[in-house]
Parts: structure tokens; C-alpha cells; sequence
């Protein structure tokens, strides 16, 4: 075969052709037709593109065409007319306005809350089928539900509470101690119902699906911001005066120094607000709690100790009783105080804006 003339590319398209190359995400047919354009670009000749990418002289030739017509624009299939619509403009308004309402109760009186496509198909005379492809291409989802939560995210205060946090972590006042203090509440207690297979070669460990359910743990943590360390206390429950007794505990740990200040980030749970616990923080004149926008407990370090924990103990672990949980969760805490570090913090506070 005659070599054909080749291809010229400015850098943009060479760049577009190489990531729909290199994209895992790329389509098949998209991702030879770049290659095939890019190899003709490259001055190889149509022999011997179709060699390196087994396919025929006139797939070679009608991209090779489409693309020197059309560039990019022309390597994306054209629109086809496909067969006509089954069911007209009228019935298919009907169906999208039907997904777009509340389902009537049952006969019984049972209330209903998201329909079924068969439910809806049946509503307008269709197939259960044909009203799962209308919907889809009116980006319609009926048996989804997106929950979403109140914020101060939008608030105008949001930004100013956000970086009062942070900034306790970047650059705290002089001589304080920063501690991020939150809870975490009904740690089940899992056994197991029968022994664990360890793994082998070619041979994942193995877990009973069942479980034994052997009570609940609660656990208190302080993360001291600048050093890394984390005082926990472990708690059959989880009240103001569990989160008193907490305190006390870490006060007793920090030697008075004239003038320091002890600052807590906490969240806005009503026991760190109730009137025990601000008659607690009036008698500590050296304690001030700093709490964090409402629904932002993700500003609080503490939770990334939690979530430290989860991972590599509670996940997996298994636990014959409360205690025995609570012994293996304080045991973490100190295993891990011998390597830890402050966490690089570096969000500031300031609410990203396009």
C-alpha cells in the first residue's frame, strides 16, 4: 500500500489524542482512532498502522479522512436516526411528570414514598423497560434519595468560626495548649461467632459473616493539636458528667504554668453546652471553648484520630465484651502516642469561591 501523506497536529490535539490514549476511562473505538490519527501524524505509512493495531485499510482510511476533515469533532460517531419513538410527546411529559410527584397510598393506607419504573409504566400504558430509558435520558432517578443536611456553611459566619479554628491550629496564641476534644459514641463490641481463617497463598483470611453483639463502649478523646498526643477515656456512657470527669482527667495532666491558657475545639453537642459544664469551665479560668461551625465536626483534629483508630483496629477487630474493647481501644491510643506527629493542617478556614 501507497503511503498516504501525513497528518499535521498542533500541540493541542496532540495532547487531547495522547489522554484519550492513555485514559482507562476511554472507549475502544476512541482510543484507535486516536492511535490511528497519531500514527499517521507520526508519518507512518496505512500498512503499517493497520498492522500495529490489527484493523483493516478502510477503517485506517475513513479516520484517517474524518479527522483532516472535521480534526477532533470528526472522530466522535455522528448522530444516528435511529428507529422511530414508540410513545409520543404526550405520554412521555406524563411519565416524567408522575416520577416527578409523591406515589398515592396503598388501599391499606400505607404511605409511599418513591415510585418503581414498573409502578410508573404502568401509570401511563408502557413497558417497564421503555420508561427506564425515558427516564434516564431526562436524567429522572425516582428510586434514589440524595439526603442533605442544615449547615452554616452558607451563613456569613461560617467563614469567620471556620478560620477562628484554624487558625488555633496555624498559628495559635502564644503559649497556649491547643486540644481538640470530641466523642466517639456506641462502639459495638463484635465477637466472633466462629475462628478466623488465616490467609495463605492464593487465599484471602476468611470471617464469619455472622457476629456475636457483646455490648457497646463509648470513647472520649483530647488530641493535643502541636505535639500529636491523645488522651482518651473510655465511658460506659456518654453524658455531661462522663465529659466533666473527662476533663478533670486531662487538667490533672497539665502542669500549671502562669498565664498559659488551655484551649478545647469542641463541637456544638448540647453536653458540652449544658449548664454543668459551663459552671465547670467558670471554675477553670485557664480553659476556653472554641466550638466549631454547626455540622463541621470535620474541622475537629480529633477526628482524624478516630478514624485512625477505626481503620486499623476497629474494623477488623474482634471483642469479647465491653471491657475487653475498651482495654484494646486505650492500649491503641498509647501504641500510637509513641510515633505520633501533628497532622499537617492546611486548610485555613476561607471558603473556596469559583
Amino acid at each position: 500500500m501507497a503511503a498516504a501523506p501525513p497528518i499535521v497536529l498542533v500541540d493541542e490535539e496532540r495532547r487531547a489524542l495522547a489522554r484519550i490514549v492513555a485514559a482507562s476511562s476511554s472507549q475502544v473505538r476512541m482510543v484507535e482512532r486516536a492511535r490511528i490519527v497519531l500514527g499517521a501524524a507520526d508519518g507512518h505509512s496505512v500498512a503499517r498502522i493497520c498492522e500495529e493495531l490489527g484493523c483493516s485499510h478502510a477503517t485506517v482510511a475513513k479516520w484517517r479522512a474524518r479527522f483532516v476533515r472535521d480534526r477532533l469533532a470528526g472522530l466522535v460517531d455522528a448522530p444516528r436516526s435511529g428507529r422511530s419513538l414508540t410513545h409520543g410527546p404526550q405520554v412521555r411529559a406524563l411519565l416524567i411528570a408522575k416520577a416527578c410527584t409523591r406515589p398515592p397510598d396503598t388501599g391499606s393506607g400505607q404511605r409511599r414514598e418513591r415510585w418503581t419504573h414498573r409502578e410508573l409504566a404502568g401509570e401511563v400504558g408502557m413497558s417497564e423497560s421503555q420508561a427506564h430509558v425515558i427516564l434516564s435520558r431526562a436524567d429522572i432517578k425516582p428510586h434514589r434519595t440524595e439526603q442533605w443536611i442544615m449547615t452554616d456553611f452558607d451563613r456569613p459566619e461560617f467563614e469567620a468560626r471556620a478560620a477562628e479554628v484554624c487558625g488555633l491550629y496555624l498559628d495559635p496564641p502564644a503559649g497556649a495548649l491547643v486540644l481538640s476534644i470530641d466523642e466517639k459514641t456506641s462502639i459495638q463490641a463484635r465477637g466472633l461467632a466462629r475462628p478466623d481463617s488465616l490467609p495463605a497463598p492464593g487465599k484471602p483470611a476468611r470471617r464469619d459473616y455472622e457476629y456475636t453483639r457483646n455490648g457497646t463502649m463509648n470513647l472520649f478523646g483530647a488530641l493535643r493539636v502541636h505535639s500529636g498526643q491523645t488522651h482518651a477515656m473510655t465511658s460506659v456512657t456518654r453524658n455531661r458528667f462522663d465529659l466533666i470527669r473527662f476533663l478533670e482527667e486531662i487538667d490533672e495532666t497539665i502542669a500549671p504554668v502562669a498565664g498559659q491558657q488551655i484551649i478545647a475545639i469542641m463541637d456544638n453537642l448540647s453536653t458540652h453546652t449544658s449548664k454543668d459544664v459551663q459552671a465547670w469551665l467558670q471554675a477553670h479560668p485557664r480553659w476556653r471553648f472554641v466550638f466549631t461551625p454547626t455540622h463541621a465536626s470535620w474541622l475537629n483534629q480529633i477526628e482524624i484520630v478516630f478514624s485512625i483508630m477505626h481503620r486499623r483496629l476497629l474494623r477488623h477487630g474482634h471483642f469479647d465484651s465491653p471491657a475487653d474493647l475498651a482495654e484494646q481501644m486505650l492500649a491503641f491510643v498509647e501504641t500510637h502516642n509513641q510515633t505520633a506527629k501533628p497532622f499537617n493542617w492546611t486548610y485555613t478556614g476561607k471558603v473556596l469561591t469559583a
